[in-house]
């Protein structure tokens, strides 16, 4: 794989159990102690064994003094975009500049729809996810008015804001093919899960993701 000339990150991935509520806590100040970078949990609302992942990033933000923190990734289809922008700024201000934003299209579409969550078809999940990275964006940025058509999701005289602290990346957890062109045109990092993304298929990953950037006129 080329080097993009960034520093090399290291993180963790922490489960929110509510069975062991404090242990995400523990473990996030172990990991802001030992000097690492970021620290993500992921975004399930329908499973009640775990926690909220916005309530333990908040916990864990004001837990800790240096890390990041992340979802990873957030459910769209559960968390509208507008409410993640706002959430997301929200933290980062609280935080002092630390969140980022990982975003997911969805998936596993019984547990979603069983949630009220709308099911998507591979081609709906890409769009909706484009339509949701620019109302993000959007409201990122003051203004009152916002207007932006959209499939699954717009805004019809939005007034923006708060601005986020710092400029929060957008990471998107893709797999197939249409989201990596889509993360290469549109994200600002790309979000391999293992269990889906093995080692071996990285190299092959980023090569679509660098296409779809150079494509659009941005430098991967």
């Amino acid at each position: 794989m080329p080097d993009y000339g960034h520093d090399l990150l290291f993180g963790a991935v922490l489960v929110p159990s509510a069975a062991h509520a404090d242990d995400a806590v523990a473990l996030a100040r172990v990991a802001d102690r030992a000097g690492l970078d970021l620290v993500s949990v992921p975004d399930h609302p329908y499973r009640p064994e775990l926690l909220d992942a916005w309530m333990a990033l908040a916990v864990i933000a004001a837990s800790t003094t240096r890390v990041r923190v992340f979802p990873n990734v957030a459910n769209l289809p559960l968390r509208p975009p507008a409410v993640l922008a706002r959430t997301a700024a929200g933290l980062d201000l609280l935080s002092g500049g630390r969140v980022e934003l990982g975003l997911g299209a969805g998936s596993y579409w019984d547990a979603i729809a069983a949630d009220g969550g709308p099911r998507r078809s591979p081609g709906e999940a890409v769009r909706a996810t484009r339509e949701a990275i620019d109302v993000i964006r959007a409201l990122w940025r003051e203004g009152q008015g916002v207007r932006l058509p959209g499939e699954h999701y717009g805004l019809d005289g939005a007034t923006a804001g708060p601005a986020p602290a710092h400029p929060i990346g957008i990471w998107v957890g893709a797999v197939g093919p249409r989201m990596l062109e889509l993360t290469g045109a549109t994200a600002d990092g790309w979000l391999p899960s293992v269990p889906h993304v093995p080692p071996r298929r990285l190299a092959a990953g980023h090569r679509v993701v660098d296409e779809a950037a150079l494509a659009a006129g941005r430098a991967p």
